[in-house]
């Protein structure tokens, strides 16, 4: 039996107290790796002047400038103008979920798996309602797709970012951004197609709440739209939307020379200038809007956006039982010249409103639909009497907002790609040219950012490294050379990444990663194989918890909305990971030989 060092144990104690804290999941898992981080530096393993050096880390500053540039995407309006032309799909299920989760995956890929998977949520809940279906398949395979995307580049997951950074330790040089693609795209695309043909017809039929509106009580808003000159609903009749089954707003006015007609009149010609009062959910508005070129019924002069004005969105808000602004009118208030906003729509949980926006006179419970720029809104809602309720994603993005965001962001993986700046240099960059023309205002850059990942990754670091310094990783690795003179490398590489997968699904991913890539790059040197294809294995077992709610955020996030219960997951994760599993062992050797 080899021996341990006093050092190695203490080692070997702070990761067990993490592995059993991190899976009882009482404390937050960023607490449970400062109590670890305490351990060594209390006994003196890491010394005191080294025991936040985790925090200097690249993999550190590249998560968080990360996060930044996905919420800089997000405010642009570029995900939603993708999402939006999947909102009209057919009713065939395979169909529905092919494309949600190949979306998913491809955008996971550019950014934050879980804020590409919060995107989409909504599209998948509404085409689970208009099929009549349980949205516990679609959403499932959506959480799932969003975790294999993150497999394809560097910045698709912080797992991968870490293990690049370990190998720069190690080697000198990190993983680039498409040195994962080789593996992470075929075991991605393996992925998609089982899910698309077989695997959503594994995940049980379940009654989640199916749609934000749910959520909230909110009923369709009633809004007012413009028609412009260069409409293409302009010359037509209100016959003509009546012949599309796949637009769900009803026309309750037409305002035209400033003279309400009744939309039963359906043959009326609408013209140049006119306004047309209609009702409907606010995906169906937005989707309205569009395709028709109309304009909203606002005043343009207020919170348009300039890069210096903040970034413009949409916040529904629901009027509090001892709001001022009960029985009075938008314009009794004076919305716009007393607070800087614009009422866009307004519902009225079991009510149809019928009137004019000008006309309705607010009541407790009422929910506003207010446009305005986020430190505008933040601060207007005390003095209205008002609770924030959520974005609804409604973003008003300029085709100029969304191709600077996308240039920016493609600037920023083409540095990266070529290896003419560090990556942890070339995206903090990207992050800060996105807060200076406000896609990411100053009350957002923080908001962005996961903290309790942050640190996390800044507390462990240290914790990892002793368990290197102190011989703990070799000891580790040299107890499972024993496997040598039975199994092949193939068929370790194989365990180890079965190994980790498997931890993945009870602590966070990043954890895993941190805690597992020493261990791969001393079990490597030890049976003399390439160490690339070792942390590989690692990149690939720590991002594909499947098995369980618990191991990834976007497990989590679906878990309420889909109706789903602990044990669903595993009905698609197992087949899941096995095919995960064995394309990566055949990939990892083709592309980085041990």
């Amino acid at each position: 039996m080899i021996p341990v060092t006093p050092e190695q144990a203490i080692v070997f104690v702070a990761l067990l107290v993490a592995l059993v804290l991190f899976i009882d999941g009482r404390l937050r898992y960023d607490i449970v790796a400062l109590l670890s981080l305490f351990i060594v530096t209390i006994t003196g393993v890491v010394g005191w002047d080294r025991a936040f050096l985790g925090f200097a880390n690249p993999a550190v500053i590249t998560v968080a400038a990360v996060l930044v540039i996905s919420r800089g995407l997000h405010n642009a309006g570029f995900v939603e103008l993708i999402a939006r032309r999947l909102s009209r799909l057919g009713d065939r299920p395979t169909v529905q979920v092919s494309a949600l989760t190949g979306l998913v995956t491809a955008l996971s890929a550019l950014m934050n798996n879980v804020g590409a998977l919060a995107l989409l949520m909504p599209v998948g809940i509404r085409m689970a309602r208009w099929s009549g279906r349980s949205p516990s398949a679609l959403l499932l395979a959506l959480a799932f797709g969003s975790c294999l995307g993150g497999l394809i580049t560097l910045i698709g997951t912080p797992t991968n970012i870490i293990i690049a950074t370990y190998r720069a330790e190690h080697s000198g040089s990190p993983f680039t951004m498409f040195d994962f693609t080789p593996v992470g795209l075929g075991v991605a695309l393996a992925g998609l197609l089982f899910i698309g043909l077989v695997g959503w017809r594994l995940v049980p039929e379940r009654s989640g709440r199916a749609t934000r509106e749910d959520l909230f009580g909110v009923e369709d808003y009633l809004t007012e739209v413009r028609v412009p000159g260069d409409s293409s609903f302009a010359g037509s009749s209100l016959e003509r939307l009546d012949r599309r089954g796949d637009v769900e707003v009803a026309i309750v006015e037409l305002v035209h020379r400033e003279s309400a007609q009744p939309s039963i009149e359906r043959g009326g010609q609408v013209e140049p200038g006119d306004t047309l009062v209609v009702r409907g959910s606010a995906g169906d508005l937005k989707s309205f809007i569009d395709e028709f070129g109309f304009t909203l019924a606002e005043d343009r002069e207020v919170c348009v956006w300039s890069p210096g004005n903040g970034q413009v969105t949409l916040l529904e808000a629901v009027i509090r039982p001892d709001s001022p602004i009960i029985g009075r009118t938008v314009r009794e208030i004076e919305l716009r010249s007393a607070h800087g906003l614009n009422l866009i729509a307004v519902s009225r949980p079991g009510e149809r409103l019928g009137e004019r926006l000008s006309g309705i006179r607010f009541r407790s419970g009422d929910v506003l639909l207010l446009k305005g720029t986020s430190g505008t809104l933040e601060e207007a809602l005390k003095p209205l009497g008002c609770h924030p309720l959520a974005e609804r994603g409604l973003r008003l993005g300029e085709p100029r907002r969304i191709a600077f965001a996308v240039g920016v962001f493609g600037l920023a993986i083409g540095f990266a790609a070529l290896g003419l700046l560090p990556v942890e240099i070339v995206f903090s960059m990207a992050a800060v040219a996105m807060v200076l023309v406000s896609l990411v205002p100053l009350r957002e850059i923080y908001r962005s950012i996961d903290w309790p990942i942050i640190v996390l990754l800044g507390a462990l670091l240290p914790v990892v490294h002793a368990l290197e310094s102190t011989g703990g990783a070799h000891l580790i690795a040299s107890s499972l050379l024993s496997l040598q003179g039975y199994l092949p490398e193939t068929a370790i590489l194989l365990l180890i990444m079965a190994g980790t997968m498997l931890i993945s699904n009870v602590i966070n991913n990043a954890a895993t990663a941190v805690l597992m890539a020493p261990i791969a790059v001393s079990l490597a040197g030890d049976l003399g194989a390439s160490t690339d294809a070792f942390l590989m294995a690692i990149a690939v077992g720590a991002s594909a918890p499947f098995l369980t709610p618990i191991g990834h955020q976007s497990n989590a996030l679906v878990m309420r909305p889909a109706g789903l219960k602990f044990g669903d997951y595993w009905r698609l994760g197992l087949p899941l990971s096995v095919i995960v599993v064995v394309v990566a062992t055949y990939l990892i050797p083709h592309f980085w030989p041990l």
